[in-house]
C-alpha cells in the first residue's frame, strides 16, 4: 500500500485553530498545556500559537511500552508546581487510553485545579480503558498514520500532513517512503 494522504496541511491548520479556540473558550483565566514528547511536539507548537489566553507549557516523556507487561515510566517529569492550576494533558494520539489513564493519574496526585485532555487524534474504537478526550483534532479508524509528529522508528515525524502507510513493509525499510514522501517536488 501506497502512502495516502489523511489529513493535509490545511485541514491539520483548521483542526488546531478549532481546538485552540475551545480550550480558549474553556479556560478563560489562562491554561498549563502539558505536552507528551516527542509526538506532540508538533501539534503543541502549533496548538500554542492558537490559545488565545494566557498559556504556559510544560513536558513529560514515558518510555515505551515495557515487553509483555504494558506498563510505562516517566522519563522526564514536569518542571514546574501544577497544584491548583487547569491543566490540558496535550497528546498526539489516544488509542488504547493505557497511556492516558497512566499520564491522568500522575498529574491528578499533583493536585491542579483540574485536568483535560486533548489530543490530535482520537481512536476510540481501540479503547481498552475509558479515557474521556475533552478536545480532539480529528476522529481516527484503525489506519496507521505516520506525519505531524508521528513516527516510525523516529521517521516522518516531519512531515506536514498525516499519511496512513502499511506498517508491514516498514519493519523490513524503515526508510521506504523517505524518497517519495521527502523529494522536491518537480515544476
Amino acid at each position: 500500500m501506497a502512502p495516502a494522504v489523511l489529513f493535509d496541511q490545511g485541514q491539520i491548520e483548521s483542526a488546531v485553530v478549532r481546538v485552540g479556540s475551545e480550550i480558549s473558550r474553556d479556560h478563560p483565566e489562562g491554561v498549563l498545556l502539558v505536552a507528551v514528547l516527542k509526538g506532540s511536539v508538533m501539534f503543541l507548537a502549533d496548538l500554542v500559537r492558537a490559545v488565545d489566553v494566557p498559556v504556559t507549557v510544560d513536558f513529560l516523556a514515558i518510555s515505551r511500552f515495557a515487553p509483555d507487561s504494558g506498563r510505562v515510566r516517566i522519563v522526564k517529569d514536569l518542571e514546574g508546581d501544577i497544584a491548583g492550576l487547569d491543566v490540558v494533558l496535550v497528546e498526539d494520539i489516544v488509542d488504547t487510553g493505557l497511556t492516558a489513564t497512566f499520564l491522568l493519574g500522575h498529574l491528578r496526585a499533583l493536585t491542579p485545579k483540574r485536568v483535560r485532555v486533548c489530543t490530535l487524534l482520537d481512536r476510540a474504537r481501540r479503547r481498552i480503558v475509558p479515557v474521556d478526550v475533552d478536545y480532539r483534532g480529528f476522529e481516527l479508524e484503525d489506519d496507521f498514520v505516520l506525519g505531524y509528529g508521528l513516527d516510525f522508528q523516529e521517521r516522518y515525524r516531519n512531515l506536514d500532513r498525516i499519511i496512513t502507510v502499511d506498517p508491514r513493509p516498514l519493519a523490513d525499510d524503515p526508510d521506504l517512503h523517505v524518497g517519495e514522501l521527502f523529494a522536491p517536488e518537480r515544476p
